[in-house]
């Protein structure tokens, strides 16, 4: 993974005690945390201060860029401390899960319009009907349950998958490292195009087209009304869970071929769930599978880039006596 270094001082006590400086390197995903969640705070101090919670917003916000700088910074001030590698590799975690809680005022700043109407026009025009309304009418209610069983597996998938590669990781380069930075861009694009195409999903704009609630056999219900209790619901386009499953499978069939084979039958499931469960357009689905190759290969350029710098860097720090000349 990328990185960057720069030299922070140790604290004054340690200064007493060493002139040297400490070596603190932010890797990719951080440096994808510390922009994303800056931008988040400068549009609530700024022209979003007037929308409902913006400054308290604005403060979380601050309070999760700043999250990298301080326990990379730790990390380095206290390498005997394994649970501050462990707190600032995973950091990206907690951000994801709670900023998206956040985003009320920063969609009511840049584009408070729901664009529900014209994902609707989309799927009329692209396929002819919406699938939402007509998967309602020919699914059971025992595979409604499966379905929205699956669904929860959005909130599963990536940690598992997240776990097995962070054990066997090895160094700033790892599988886990590349697979994180994928995760950090994709949820980056994800929450902008929230903010750029904001809408609430057929099972709000739609719902005089179906014949009635969700109907389940026994766990549809309670599953169901889990997922309208969300702070920020105008998360319809592009599809997170889609993009999310793709990408953890492009990554698991990349990098654990077992974790792959294992999660491919209920991820497939994930998708159409959010069909079947009312959440999200056709066109959702559609337009998160570009984003996720555009995310999966930025991810693998900036993995690549960074290794070949650190090669060179590596080259030109041998010191001239290490030459050994015929």
């Amino acid at each position: 993974m990328s990185s960057v270094t720069f030299q922070n001082p140790r604290g004054l006590a340690a200064l007493l005690k060493s002139e040297r400086g400490v070596q603190v390197n932010l890797t990719a995903v951080d440096l994808v945390v510390l922009v994303a969640c800056s931008l988040g705070a400068l549009v609530l101090v700024g022209p979003g201060r007037w929308a409902p919670h913006a400054l308290r917003n604005a403060g979380l916000f601050a309070l999760f860029a700043a999250g990298p700088l301080v326990l990379r910074t730790a990390e380095a001030s206290f390498p005997g401390q394994r649970w501050l590698t462990v707190a600032a590799d995973w950091w990206l975690l907690p951000v994801a899960v709670l900023s998206h809680g956040w985003l009320g005022p920063v969609v009511d700043t840049l584009n408070p319009i729901l664009k529900d109407a014209q994902l609707v026009a989309a799927d009329q025009k692209l396929f002819g009907f919406q699938a939402a309304v007509e998967l309602g009418r020919i699914i059971p209610p025992w595979l409604n349950d499966i379905l929205l069983i699956c669904y929860y597996g959005h909130f599963v998938w990536p940690l598992v998958l997240g776990i097995a590669l962070y054990r066997r990781a090895r160094g700033v380069f790892s599988d886990f490292n590349e697979y994180l930075t994928g995760l950090g861009l994709l949820f980056l694009f994800n929450y902008a195009a929230y903010a750029l195409v904001p809408a609430v999903g057929p099972r709000y704009f739609l719902i005089g087209e179906f014949s009635g609630p969700l109907q389940g056999a026994v766990l549809t219900p309670v599953l169901d009304s889990l997922m309208r209790a969300p702070r920020y619901a105008r998360d319809c386009f592009p599809s997170g869970h889609t993009g999310t499953t793709l990408l953890v499978l492009f990554y698991a069939w990349r990098f654990h071929k077992p974790i792959f084979r294992l999660m491919l039958g209920p991820g497939i499931g994930l998708i159409i769930a959010t069909l079947a469960g009312r959440f999200h357009y056709a066109t959702d689905l559609l337009c998160a599978v570009p984003l996720v190759m555009v995310v999966a290969g930025l991810a693998l350029g900036l993995c690549r880039a960074a290794r070949q710098r650190e090669g060179e860097r590596a080259a030109r720090s041998v010191p001239v006596d290490a030459i050994v000349r015929p």
